[in-house]
């Protein structure tokens, strides 16, 4: 750990998840590894059953790090609500947000921390896995960091794809792909972070929007709110497990695009379907 870094900003990191606990395990394995330890988790949780709850108590035994368990009664898909509910629960000035189904490298809390920046958020990125490597992770390939090695990746059969270098840039290259990178740097809900007060100012996410969008409506509420977006997809780095997507229907991406669509146009700042009703 660098003991050089100034640790006066707590950070606390929302991690939403649903019913799945072999995965949020894996993630709970992964920032246990952190080299830089100054967080909180607060497990966004949107109903699961009591098979998670009991995870989490066993967890909160293995780790080193303080775990707040925010749970709502299942109604269908509500991430929105659930992620408005964990933002009031954060102690820290400053946000990570992830799914329970990132697993981050060892430098992926230092690299939001060194980074960020008054008037910005953070836009990191993910390397998604197949079933078969997602499932065949364990504890020990967490702790080893081997799941972020391509070499051992490749081994499992992953391609060899441009997209790799998401996994082996460092230094100079990460930097460089960051800055030519076609990808704008939008909220993504797998991997960004900003100002706790920034978040609240836009009233946090629009509770009318289930699956497809949301974190990127509450992105574009921040731009018009005047805060900017660093790219940061080749160094803030997490590996996706894979998963069925149930929750998504046509009319809930309708629905979401609608929003989203007058968002832009209207250049609308704050939602009256957020934190505060």
């Amino acid at each position: 750990m660098n003991t050089n870094v100034d640790e006066s900003v707590k950070i606390s990191i929302i991690i939403s998840t649903y019913n799945a606990e072999e995965w949020l395990q894996k993630v709970l394995w992964g920032f246990n590894c952190q080299n830089y330890k100054n967080f909180e988790i607060v497990i966004a949780d949107d109903g699961s059953g009591p098979k998670t709850k009991a995870l989490i108590d066993l967890m909160r035994e293995e780790v080193f790090y303080p775990i707040v368990h925010v749970w709502q009664e299942d109604d269908g898909f509500q991430k929105s609500r659930i992620l408005n509910k964990a933002l009031v629960n954060c102690k820290g000035e400053y946000i990570i947000m992830t799914d329970g189904d990132c697993i981050p490298r060892e430098d992926f809390v230092h690299v939001h921390y060194l980074n960020k920046s008054q008037g910005y958020f953070i836009s990191g990125g993910y390397y998604m896995l197949p079933m078969n490597i997602s499932k065949l992770i364990t504890k020990e390939d967490i702790e080893a960091q081997s799941c972020f090695d391509i070499n051992w990746l490749k081994e499992k059969g992953i391609p060899k794809t441009f997209k790799n270098n998401k996994l082996t840039a460092k230094g100079f290259m990460s930097r460089m792909l960051n800055i030519i990178t076609p990808t704008k740097a939008s909220w993504n809900g797998h991997n960004s972070s900003g100002w706790k007060k920034d978040i609240l100012n836009v009233n946090g996410f629009d509770e009318r929007m289930q699956y497809g969008g949301q974190d990127r409506e509450l992105g574009e509420r921040l731009f018009n709110f005047g805060i900017k977006s660093k790219q940061l997809r080749y160094s803030a780095v997490c590996v996706h497990l894979d998963h069925k997507r149930g929750y998504k229907t046509p009319e809930s991406i309708a629905k979401n695009v609608k929003i989203r669509k007058e968002t832009r146009s209207k250049k609308l700042v704050w939602t009256h379907y957020g934190i505060t009703k």
